[in-house]
């Protein structure tokens, strides 16, 4: 009986291992890449680690904004996934890594038809669905508290299905803004500009439209303080967050064969380290507090900027350039303030302005000693290692032109929905809390005040 099983076992495994040798897999096939299994390996749990990130923001989100609202910002960080998967499934990844149309937009593969069960597209969809879903979720800080959900649930089709695919198809899907004739043309190795310009400026553009929240700024205009509700969730977003980017930046190189990957990883490490040490140094020589709010946003902004340079720079760079993210942090949030934009969380400080940090850095700091995924020519090098302002400039285009698409097309999204339905909900009911008004529904049952 047992030699039965082992035979049929066998003839199982045979026949699976010839369906697979005769299926349309493209290019990738075991016979044609015996090492390929390492790198699919590699790539899916580095893209399951990005998704793990929808976690963390969650919990920032969730930490930095009040308890009466703290239901509403976890349904939007499911829902924005949620329409992530379908929506980029059906139009985004065409339009990003379809076959390019004069360097503008994809136009093959939708819905993924015609793939015929293309491993390399199948796993080059996965892993840019977490960065589309990344992209989005950020812009839910942001707008926090205040917005309607069903606009939350437009907004996020919005940038799945058209603001970053087309942006990520001018950078990573052979578009113009990787043939500039500068430098090497713009580049980015794991998306400061591609994912984090893109969801911090759709946030300024919604913070724009919807206002600040009531009692935010007083009748001069001085903004004050409207605390989180937990500063222990925020601290496990952040290092959930701060884990998981040890899947975004290593698994850009879309390959385990790179061993460039423990160079990635030290750097991203060092960046995020020194943001958070420069924000809350800074925040206590002002205000003679240790502020851990800043800190954790400190050690984001790090992470942020470095993510576009993070493979083609020496440690002691990644540690400058994320000590400049922790300063740019600090005065980001002061400067929107001080011009009354309301972003609950420092989305835009922490994303926005230090996406467009890290493509400068780029252009800075690149040592000349690797290119797009490999050692090979062409080799990425910045200003300060001989590369002449070619690339820096490049990276400048790339970086203006991001800003402003995002927060453009941003814009335009918000206001059309606001003329058509209004983006925001009724004051009574922003005093009331949107989990109860949105969803009926209060994250603490317990110690909820139905009367407020």
């Amino acid at each position: 009986m047992l030699k039965r099983i082992l035979l049929m076992m066998t003839a199982v495994v045979g026949a699976a291992t010839l369906a697979f040798a005769q299926d349309p897999s493209g290019a990738e096939t075991l016979a044609a890449n015996p090492m390929a299994p390492v790198d699919y390996v590699w790539v899916l749990v580095c893209g399951f680690l990005v998704f793990f990130m929808q976690a963390g923001f969650a919990m920032v989100e969730a930490g930095f904004c009040r308890a009466k609202n703290a239901t509403n910002l976890m349904a939007k960080n499911v829902i924005d996934f949620t329409v992530a998967s379908l929506i980029f499934m059906a139009f985004g990844f065409a339009l990003m890594m379809g076959t390019d149309y004069h360097g503008l937009v994809g136009i093959s593969g939708w819905f993924l038809h015609g793939e015929s069960y293309d491993v390399g597209k199948y796993l080059m969809f996965f892993w840019q669905l977490v960065f589309a879903g990344t992209a989005a979720t950020i812009v839910s800080g942001a707008i926090a508290e205040r917005l309607k959900f069903k606009a939350y649930f437009i907004y996020s089709l919005a940038v799945t299905a058209l603001i970053y695919p087309i942006y990520g198809h001018w950078v990573w899907g052979g578009g113009w803004l990787s043939q500039l004739p500068f430098g090497i043309g713009h580049v980015d190795f794991a998306g400061s500009g591609v994912v984090h310009t893109i969801g911090g400026f759709v946030g300024l553009a919604g913070a724009i439209v919807l206002g600040p929240r009531f009692g935010k700024f007083a009748k001069d205009g001085k903004p004050r303080a409207i605390p989180g509700h937990s500063i222990t969730l925020a601290a496990l977003g952040t290092f959930i967050l701060w884990f998981g980017w040890f899947g975004f930046n290593p698994g850009s190189t879309f390959s385990a064969h790179q061993l460039r990957i423990a160079v990635i990883a030290v750097n991203t490490n060092l960046a995020a380290a020194a943001g958070a040490a420069v924000a809350i140094l800074l925040v206590f020589a002002k205000t003679k507090k240790w502020d851990v709010g800043m800190m954790l946003n400190g050690c984001l902004a790090g992470l942020v900027a470095i993510t576009a340079p993070c493979a083609w720079v020496e440690a002691w760079a990644a540690v400058v350039i994320g000590a400049i993210a922790g300063a740019l942090v600090v005065g980001s949030v002061y400067f929107w303030e001080a011009r009354g934009v309301d972003d609950p969380v420092g989305a835009v400080s922490v994303h926005g302005i230090n996406g467009i940090w890290g493509l400068i850095a780029v252009g800075l700091f690149a040592d000349g000693t690797y290119g797009l995924g490999t050692t090979s020519e062409p080799l990425v090098k910045g200003l300060f290692y001989g590369g002449g302002s070619g690339q820096l400039l490049a990276q400048v285009i790339g970086a203006v032109v991001c800003a402003a698409w995002a927060f453009g097309l941003g814009f335009v999204v918000f206001k059309i929905m606001d003329k058509k339905f209004g983006v925001r909900v009724s004051p009574e009911e922003e005093l009331k809390g949107l989990d109860i008004i949105e969803h009926g529904t209060p994250a603490y049952p317990n110690f909820y005040n139905y009367n407020n």
